[in-house]
């Protein structure tokens, strides 16, 4: 909640201050409810650009939904009625919460609620927060710049944070050399997908040669 509320408002204050009412905030975060690209909406919006480029603005900046997506398959696979909304809703955070089994319900009707609710949950801290800050943003006047990088912030806390609790660091060094090596050949425009099939690749063949080992 801490998160999504303080990062929520930031974005709110980000719409207000390209020229967006809490109303289409609020809407955004209703319907869009994709984090880091919608602080790249804000400045989409803005431009007005092609919806081509937006789509494929969005595909590269959250790219990594794919792979979260491919690993939930089998959890989502009997959710019933819930599925269609737990799909639209797999954000970081929510995926962190629903990847662990250790606290899932032990009935099947129980789980189903279960995932719904940390879903519905972390949409609606976003809302909220989102809600927030565009009223201070038409209430307080302030320099709104450096708010966009509030969601770099996060994801630089998070992969610091599992650096430090981790025992291996391969992933983590896999990502990292990725990036590097894709950034060089692709550029800063056009790295992310790259970057992310490389390390698909990478890690699927370390697994792959770990499994055999263990065999």
């Amino acid at each position: 909640m801490a998160a999504y509320v303080i990062l929520g408002m930031g974005f709110g204050i980000l719409m207000n201050d390209r020229g967006y009412g809490p109303l289409w905030s609020i809407a955004c975060s209703v319907f869009i409810f994709a984090g880091s690209m919608q602080y790249i909406t804000a400045d989409l919006l803005a431009s007005a650009v092609s919806p081509l480029h937006a789509a494929i603005m969005t595909l590269m900046v959250n790219a990594r939904h794919l792979f979260y997506g491919i690993s939930m398959i089998g959890k989502y696979r009997n959710m019933g009625k819930f599925k269609p909304y737990l799909i639209f809703g797999l954000t970081d955070e929510t995926y962190s919460l629903l990847c662990d089994n250790k606290d899932y319900p032990s009935q099947k009707k129980d789980t189903q609620l279960y995932c719904f609710l940390v879903t519905l949950f972390d949409h609606s801290y976003w809302v909220i927060g989102t809600a927030l800050g565009a009223i201070i943003g038409t209430v307080l006047d302030f320099n709104s710049k450096g708010i966009d990088f509030s969601m770099t912030a996060l994801f630089v806390t998070v992969f610091v944070e599992q650096w430090l609790t981790s025992k291996e660091q391969r992933c983590a060094l896999t990502g990292i050399g990725s990036a590097i090596i894709c950034l060089i050949i692709f550029g800063e425009s056009n790295f992310l997908i790259p970057t992310m099939l490389l390390i698909t690749l990478l890690l699927s063949i370390s697994y792959r040669k770990r499994g055999s080992s263990d065999e």
